[in-house]
């Protein structure tokens, strides 16, 4: 144990909704710990500060995707980039945070060293110089996909004569007037990206493999603007954001109850958009809604852009891409003079941070989730995973808070080191389960790589908020499992920790 502290209580990796939620909740219920952010992008915002293609938007309404401490103020719930930003500025700001971010800074690798009861974490700045931090707690919130290296679905573009993009790399200015425009790939991306185009290009196109369930809704939620009229600006915005919460729960588990019922249901919405033009062949995809993430079409965007005709959906698989554009395997030519590749993105655990324990690397495969927020028999560390099935920012509000009565029941303790412990025998019993019960490409292709997943609570990341909100805010700190040990003459290594639980 070294005489000195570290450098901060917790290190909390990334300044988008997760980390900025993190570094909030902690001012408001574990003030007496210090903090810092270490952001690799010179600005706040992570995903709303990354993405810049046409249209770039929420695709859940901003009552649940805005924090449970912060009120959704503006008209629109669902919101562009530009509007969550000013968003999580205000927060920073307002909050004091600010002070506590350093921009620039990519974190390479973090070893938590048990004799010292500290992580130390190198990063590296643009210029490739490095930078060493101490810090008792590391909080990941870099997200859930590769920021360098979105999903390559191996095409061949080299006869091509026409410009190539991916979404996640969009250039500055593109110039799209009066140009054909053809979006590969029929997920929430394409679903954005298209219509926004549509106003100026020539024609979009949307070129699927397979339909995707899609939901229209209007981007104002009605109620919530009558509410902010009649009642106060944070009791407006909890009653908003119960009824979203719980219909999005609903919404969800009818599907998985009774898809048939749902499907027709959004088949009528669609339909009632698109009038003559709905062709459902089109729009049925070969899966029940909620198997993979429904695309949300705000006040009917791309129906519109549809049956104007500057746009259209087309359903079909590559032959190969020739100078003119991408011939189909039934001989079709899609002419484009702009292709964009919405294929989707590679999954990253952990912000592809190397993560070691006492210098050992720490395979996230081969641990469980505990409580979708720790995992066994890592000491001090959490991570935040959203929702696939609600907003990101559901799970990021109550892993905060979680993590902060965690923190202070440590200071209460006087301990330095909190472990969930999993011994070998308990695991051994432990009936696993698919961490994703989703069928989406994305995330079939990264779960090789994603830790492990039980049946029961607490070794789970459950698809569940109001069954873990209840867990996380009720259940015990102390609940036989999560460890807290004291440094120096009582610290003790992890495999004596483990002989001592069994």
């Amino acid at each position: 144990m070294l005489a000195t502290p570290p450098d901060v209580d917790v290190l909390i990796v990334g300044a988008g909704i997760s980390g900025i939620g993190m570094a909030a909740h902690m001012g408001m219920k574990a003030p007496h710990h210090s903090y810092a952010i270490v952001e690799r992008r010179e600005n706040l915002g992570g995903t709303w500060d990354l993405f810049r293609y046409p249209g770039i938007r929420s695709d859940s309404d901003m009552h649940t995707l805005g924090f449970d401490f912060e009120p959704w103020k503006h008209e629109k719930s669902i919101a562009d980039a530009p509007a969550i930003l000013d968003y999580l500025h205000k927060i920073v700001d307002e909050r004091g945070i600010r002070e506590h971010i350093r921009f620039g800074l990519k974190v390479i690798s973090a070893d938590f060293r048990e004799d010292e009861t500290r992580w130390h974490v190198e990063m590296e700045a643009d210029d490739g110089s490095r930078t060493h931090m101490t810090a008792n707690w590391l909080y990941l919130g870099a997200g859930y996909y590769d920021y360098d290296d979105p999903y390559d679905a191996g095409f061949d573009f080299s006869e091509y004569e026409g410009q190539v993009i991916h979404p996640q790399f969009w250039p500055e200015n593109l110039e799209y007037a009066g140009k054909k425009v053809l979006v590969v790939g029929s997920g929430a991306t394409a679903v954005t990206i298209v219509p926004s185009m549509a106003d100026k290009a020539a024609s979009v196109t949307m070129l699927q493999r397979t339909p995707t369930w899609m939901f229209a809704r209007p981007a104002k939620d009605r109620i919530a603007n009558l509410l902010r009229k009649v009642l106060p600006e944070e009791i407006a915005y909890r009653i908003t954001r119960f009824k979203n919460i719980h219909m999005q729960d609903l919404s969800f588990k009818t599907a998985r109850d009774k898809p048939e019922k749902v499907s027709e249901n959004l088949h009528k919405r669609i339909e009632k958009a698109l009038g003559d033009d709905y062709i459902p062949e089109a729009l049925t995809p070969p899966y029940n809604p909620w198997e993979q993430r429904v695309c949300l079409v705000p006040d009917d965007d791309l129906f519109k852009a549809m049956k104007a005709g500057k746009a259209q959906i087309v359903t079909g698989h590559i032959e190969k891409f020739e100078a003119k554009g991408a011939r189909l395997t039934d001989g079709t030519l899609i002419e484009a003079d702009i292709i964009i590749t919405a294929t989707g993105l590679r999954l990253a655990v952990a912000g592809k941070i190397d993560v070691s324990l006492n210098g050992e690397k720490v395979e996230f495969n081969e641990r469980f989730y505990y409580k979708g927020c720790m995992f066994s028999n890592l000491p001090n560390l959490a991570v935040v995973f959203g929702y696939l099935n609600a907003s990101w920012t559901l799970r990021a509000d109550i892993n905060s808070d979680y993590i902060c009565r965690v923190l202070n029941r440590q200071r209460e303790k006087g301990a330095q080191i909190v472990t969930p412990v999993l011994t070998p025998e308990a695991e051994a019993a432990i009936e696993e389960d698919d961490v994703f019960d989703f069928s989406s490409g994305y995330i079939q292709r990264g779960k090789h790589i994603m830790p492990r997943n039980a049946v029961r609570y607490p070794w789970r990341l459950n698809q569940d908020y109001l069954s873990d909100r209840k867990e996380l805010k009720e259940s015990p700190v102390e609940d036989g499992l999560l460890t807290f040990k004291r440094a120096g003459s009582n610290a003790r290594s992890s495999e004596e920790q483990l002989e001592a639980a069994e």
